[in-house]
C-alpha cells in the first residue's frame, strides 16, 4: 500500500508573528529573508497553492544601508495616475520621506505577481522607528535563513 501524502490547507496553517529589526541590514539581504518567510519557504509544511508563510513586523526601517553607489545612484518610479505624472525619486529622497516605501517595494519585487502575493505582503508590517503595535501578538524574533 502507497503512504498518503497530507497536503496543509489555510484551515490547518497557523501563522507565527516574527519581529525583525532593520537597523544596520543590507537592504536586499533583509528582503530575500522576508519574502521567503512570508512566502513559507522556510518551513517543512510550504505548499505554494495556499498562504502558508508568517507575519512578519519590521522595525527600524529607516536605518536600512545599501551597498555600493545604490545611495546615490538608484531611483524609484511611480505614476500618479495624472497626465504625465510619472515622478523619479532618489534613494536619499525616498528614505527621508517614506522610510517603509523602500523595502516594501524590495520585498514585493521578490514575492509572487499573483493574487496569492498580494495576499502575502499585506503579511508584511513595516515602521520606520523602533516601536509598533503589534505587542499583543508577542512576535519572536527574526532569524536570518542563512
Amino acid at each position: 500500500m502507497r503512504p498518503k501524502t497530507s497536503h496543509g490547507t489555510s484551515q490547518t496553517h497557523t501563522a507565527q508573528w516574527l519581529l525583525a529589526d532593520a537597523d544596520g541590514q543590507v537592504l536586499g539581504r533583509l528582503a530575500r529573508d522576508i519574502a521567503m518567510v512570508l512566502m513559507g519557504k522556510h518551513r517543512p509544511t510550504y505548499s505554494p497553492h495556499y498562504l502558508s508563510g508568517d507575519q512578519v513586523v519590521v522595525i527600524n526601517c529607516e536605518k536600512i544601508r545599501v551597498t555600493g553607489l545604490k545611495a546615490e545612484n538608484k531611483t524609484y518610479v511611480r505614476v500618479t495616475g495624472y497626465p504625465s505624472g510619472r515622478v523619479v525619486e532618489t534613494y536619499a529622497d525616498l528614505l527621508a520621506r517614506h522610510p517603509d516605501r523602500i523595502l516594501s517595494k524590495a520585498v514585493q519585487r521578490m514575492l509572487p505577481k499573483t493574487v496569492l502575493g498580494r495576499q502575502m505582503l499585506k503579511n508584511l508590517k513595516i515602521y520606520a522607528g523602533p516601536e509598533h503595535p503589534h505587542a499583543a501578538q508577542q512576535p519572536k524574533p527574526f532569524e536570518k535563513l542563512n
